[in-house]
């Protein structure tokens, strides 16, 4: 009877200290339902944020910009950190120009937006 309590004990030891691993409360995940209006404006956002990226890798914008006195990567850097709601206004305003039209007006619309972001954000 010695020998077997001798023997169960490292494995006694063994189950009580993976008893208590088990027992360690785990953080919950919560979930919540996505409403479709939401999971909307996100996809809008993502495909507002890469209209406006098509557009800025145009060699017009990108000479504008230099023009301006704006170095080009930290353009991208500004677009990059708008909200959701600019781009997708930006976007708004690229998608309403006429096809071969007033493309200068939306680069000077872009400029404009770009600048007063680097000045905020300077003065911060």
């Amino acid at each position: 009877m010695h020998q077997i309590r001798k023997k169960a004990h490292p494995v006694a030891l063994l189950m009580i200290v993976l008893t208590m691993l088990l027992s360690v409360p785990y953080q919950a995940a919560f979930a919540a339902l996505v409403e479709t209006e939401t999971m909307l404006d996100m996809s809008r956002g993502l495909e507002a944020r890469e209209t406006l990226k098509q557009f800025m890798v145009r060699e017009d914008v990108r000479s504008a910009i230099v023009s301006q006195g704006v170095d080009p990567l930290e353009a991208d850097a500004r677009l990059n950190s708008l909200s959701d709601a600019e781009v997708i206004q930006l976007a708004d305003r690229v998608d309403q120009l006429p096809a071969g039209g007033d493309a200068l007006g939306l680069a000077i619309s872009v400029l404009v937006i770009v600048i007063l972001v680097l000045v905020i954000m300077r003065l911060m």
